[in-house]
Protein backbone atom coordinates (compact mmCIF):
# COMPACT_ATOMS: atom_id res chain seq x y z
CA UNK A 1 0.00 0.00 0.00
CA UNK A 2 1.63 3.24 -1.13
CA UNK A 3 1.37 6.58 0.63
CA UNK A 4 2.33 10.19 0.10
CA UNK A 5 6.00 10.94 0.64
CA UNK A 6 6.96 13.46 3.30
CA UNK A 7 10.05 15.25 4.55
CA UNK A 8 10.98 14.72 8.19
CA UNK A 9 14.29 16.35 9.03
CA UNK A 10 16.94 18.48 7.32
CA UNK A 11 20.58 18.83 8.44
CA UNK A 12 22.73 21.63 7.00
CA UNK A 13 26.45 22.24 7.39
CA UNK A 14 28.73 24.63 5.49
CA UNK A 15 25.99 26.04 3.26
CA UNK A 16 25.49 29.81 2.86
CA UNK A 17 25.56 31.30 6.38
CA UNK A 18 25.32 27.90 8.08
CA UNK A 19 28.63 27.17 9.82
CA UNK A 20 30.98 24.54 8.36
CA UNK A 21 32.05 23.74 11.94
CA UNK A 22 28.77 22.19 13.09
CA UNK A 23 25.65 20.60 11.71
CA UNK A 24 22.32 22.33 12.31
CA UNK A 25 19.02 20.47 12.01
CA UNK A 26 15.44 21.47 11.26
CA UNK A 27 12.57 19.09 12.00
CA UNK A 28 9.36 19.21 10.00
CA UNK A 29 5.95 18.44 11.50
CA UNK A 30 2.61 17.38 10.03
CA UNK A 31 0.39 18.80 8.73
CA UNK A 32 2.27 22.12 8.65
CA UNK A 33 5.62 23.59 9.60
CA UNK A 34 6.06 27.38 9.62
CA UNK A 35 9.55 28.87 9.30
CA UNK A 36 9.73 32.32 10.89
CA UNK A 37 12.77 34.54 11.38
CA UNK A 38 14.45 37.87 10.74
CA UNK A 39 15.85 38.80 7.34
CA UNK A 40 19.12 37.04 6.61
CA UNK A 41 18.69 34.31 9.21
CA UNK A 42 18.54 31.49 6.66
CA UNK A 43 14.87 30.91 5.85
CA UNK A 44 15.46 30.95 2.11
CA UNK A 45 18.55 28.76 2.52
CA UNK A 46 16.35 26.05 4.05
CA UNK A 47 14.13 26.03 0.94
CA UNK A 48 17.22 26.08 -1.29
CA UNK A 49 18.62 23.07 0.58
CA UNK A 50 15.35 21.15 0.28
CA UNK A 51 15.30 21.83 -3.45
CA UNK A 52 18.96 20.88 -3.87
CA UNK A 53 18.60 17.70 -1.83
CA UNK A 54 15.61 16.50 -3.86
CA UNK A 55 16.53 17.71 -7.37
CA UNK A 56 20.22 18.64 -7.42
CA UNK A 57 19.34 22.08 -8.77
CA UNK A 58 21.49 24.92 -7.40
CA UNK A 59 19.84 28.22 -6.41
CA UNK A 60 19.61 30.99 -9.02
CA UNK A 61 22.62 33.31 -9.08
CA UNK A 62 24.85 30.84 -7.21
CA UNK A 63 27.34 30.35 -10.06
CA UNK A 64 26.25 26.71 -10.56
CA UNK A 65 26.50 26.13 -6.81
CA UNK A 66 29.83 27.74 -6.02
CA UNK A 67 28.41 30.60 -3.95
CA UNK A 68 25.96 28.15 -2.33
CA UNK A 69 28.82 26.82 -0.18
CA UNK A 70 30.03 28.81 2.84
CA UNK A 71 32.86 31.13 1.72
CA UNK A 72 36.25 29.83 3.00
CA UNK A 73 37.48 33.44 3.32
CA UNK A 74 34.98 34.08 6.10
CA UNK A 75 36.47 31.38 8.30
CA UNK A 76 40.09 31.49 7.20
CA UNK A 77 39.91 27.94 5.88
CA UNK A 78 41.53 26.66 2.71
CA UNK A 79 38.61 24.36 2.05
CA UNK A 80 34.97 24.09 3.07
CA UNK A 81 32.82 21.01 2.65
CA UNK A 82 29.11 21.67 2.54
CA UNK A 83 26.66 18.96 3.47
CA UNK A 84 22.89 18.62 3.12
CA UNK A 85 21.13 15.62 4.67
CA UNK A 86 17.43 15.08 4.17
CA UNK A 87 15.47 12.41 5.99
CA UNK A 88 12.23 11.58 4.25
CA UNK A 89 9.53 8.97 4.01
CA UNK A 90 9.25 7.65 0.47
CA UNK A 91 6.03 6.88 -1.37
CA UNK A 92 6.17 3.28 -0.07
CA UNK A 93 6.17 4.57 3.52
CA UNK A 94 9.84 3.70 4.22
CA UNK A 95 12.33 6.08 5.84
CA UNK A 96 15.36 7.14 3.82
CA UNK A 97 18.21 9.65 4.13
CA UNK A 98 19.56 11.55 1.12
CA UNK A 99 23.03 13.07 1.53
CA UNK A 100 24.54 15.58 -0.87
CA UNK A 101 28.02 17.04 -0.45
CA UNK A 102 29.79 19.99 -2.05
CA UNK A 103 33.35 21.24 -1.77
CA UNK A 104 34.83 24.72 -2.23
CA UNK A 105 38.61 25.17 -2.17
CA UNK A 106 40.34 28.54 -1.87
CA UNK A 107 43.44 28.91 -4.03
CA UNK A 108 45.75 31.89 -4.42
CA UNK A 109 43.73 33.68 -7.07
CA UNK A 110 40.67 31.54 -7.58
CA UNK A 111 38.10 29.18 -6.09
CA UNK A 112 37.63 25.55 -7.09
CA UNK A 113 34.16 24.11 -6.69
CA UNK A 114 32.95 20.55 -7.13
CA UNK A 115 30.02 18.37 -6.21
CA UNK A 116 30.81 15.04 -4.58
CA UNK A 117 28.99 11.74 -5.01
CA UNK A 118 25.72 11.57 -3.13
CA UNK A 119 24.45 8.83 -0.82
CA UNK A 120 21.05 7.27 -0.17
CA UNK A 121 20.68 5.44 3.13
CA UNK A 122 17.71 3.25 3.92
CA UNK A 123 16.57 0.55 6.30
CA UNK A 124 14.62 -2.54 5.31
CA UNK A 125 11.27 -2.30 7.16
CA UNK A 126 11.11 -6.09 7.55
CA UNK A 127 14.67 -7.22 8.30
CA UNK A 128 15.95 -3.94 9.75
CA UNK A 129 19.03 -4.21 7.55
CA UNK A 130 20.62 -0.85 6.77
CA UNK A 131 22.07 -0.09 3.35
CA UNK A 132 24.06 2.85 2.06
CA UNK A 133 24.45 3.35 -1.67
CA UNK A 134 26.66 5.92 -3.35
CA UNK A 135 25.33 7.61 -6.48
CA UNK A 136 26.69 9.98 -9.09
CA UNK A 137 24.99 13.38 -8.86
CA UNK A 138 23.08 12.86 -12.12
CA UNK A 139 21.74 9.52 -10.90
CA UNK A 140 20.63 11.06 -7.62
CA UNK A 141 18.82 13.87 -9.45
CA UNK A 142 16.65 11.22 -11.12
CA UNK A 143 16.42 8.74 -8.26
CA UNK A 144 15.20 11.03 -5.47
CA UNK A 145 12.11 12.42 -7.30
CA UNK A 146 11.27 8.85 -8.32
CA UNK A 147 11.36 7.45 -4.78
CA UNK A 148 9.31 10.44 -3.61
CA UNK A 149 6.75 9.88 -6.35
CA UNK A 150 6.96 13.54 -7.39
CA UNK A 151 8.40 14.80 -10.67
CA UNK A 152 11.49 16.97 -10.68
CA UNK A 153 9.56 19.75 -12.46
CA UNK A 154 6.97 19.92 -9.66
CA UNK A 155 9.65 19.90 -6.96
CA UNK A 156 11.53 22.72 -8.70
CA UNK A 157 8.68 24.93 -9.88
CA UNK A 158 5.92 24.34 -7.33
CA UNK A 159 6.91 22.76 -4.01
CA UNK A 160 10.39 24.23 -3.52
CA UNK A 161 10.17 27.13 -5.96
CA UNK A 162 12.75 29.82 -5.13
CA UNK A 163 11.35 33.26 -4.33
CA UNK A 164 13.42 34.78 -7.15
CA UNK A 165 11.74 32.40 -9.61
CA UNK A 166 8.22 32.46 -8.16
CA UNK A 167 6.91 34.86 -10.80
CA UNK A 168 7.27 32.27 -13.57
CA UNK A 169 3.44 32.16 -14.09
CA UNK A 170 3.80 35.74 -15.40
CA UNK A 171 6.56 34.91 -17.91
CA UNK A 172 6.17 35.09 -21.69
CA UNK A 173 3.96 32.55 -23.42
CA UNK A 174 6.78 30.35 -24.76
CA UNK A 175 8.49 30.04 -21.38
CA UNK A 176 5.16 29.52 -19.64
CA UNK A 177 4.18 26.75 -22.05
CA UNK A 178 7.49 24.98 -21.41
CA UNK A 179 6.96 25.17 -17.64
CA UNK A 180 3.48 23.69 -17.89
CA UNK A 181 4.66 21.05 -20.36
CA UNK A 182 7.33 20.01 -17.84
CA UNK A 183 4.97 20.07 -14.85
CA UNK A 184 2.22 18.09 -16.57
CA UNK A 185 4.70 15.91 -18.50
CA UNK A 186 2.90 16.61 -21.75
CA UNK A 187 5.79 15.30 -23.84
CA UNK A 188 5.42 11.95 -22.09
CA UNK A 189 1.77 11.72 -23.11
CA UNK A 190 2.56 12.90 -26.64
CA UNK A 191 5.12 10.11 -27.00
CA UNK A 192 2.58 7.62 -25.63
CA UNK A 193 -0.02 8.76 -28.17
CA UNK A 194 2.52 8.49 -31.00
CA UNK A 195 3.37 4.98 -29.83
CA UNK A 196 -0.32 4.02 -29.75
CA UNK A 197 -0.84 5.38 -33.29
CA UNK A 198 2.20 3.49 -34.61
CA UNK A 199 1.02 0.27 -32.94
CA UNK A 200 -2.49 0.73 -34.32
CA UNK A 201 -1.10 1.26 -37.83
CA UNK A 202 1.11 -1.80 -37.50
CA UNK A 203 -1.78 -4.00 -36.36
CA UNK A 204 -3.95 -2.72 -39.22
CA UNK A 205 -1.17 -3.52 -41.69
CA UNK A 206 -0.70 -6.99 -40.21
CA UNK A 207 -4.47 -7.64 -40.39
CA UNK A 208 -4.57 -6.68 -44.08
CA UNK A 209 -1.61 -8.88 -44.88
CA UNK A 210 -3.34 -11.81 -43.16
CA UNK A 211 -6.46 -11.59 -45.36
Amino acid sequence: QGSCSSIQKLAIQGIRAFSPAREQTIQFFKPLTMIVGANGCGKTTIIECLKYATTGTAPPGSNKGQSFVHDPKLTGLAEVKGSIKLRLQNRAGNNMVVIRSLQLTQKKSSMTFKTLDGVIKQQDPITGEKTSLSHKCGELDTQVPYIMGVSKAILENVIFCHQEESSWPLSDSAALKKKFDDIFESSRYSKALDSIKKTKTQYAKTALEGK
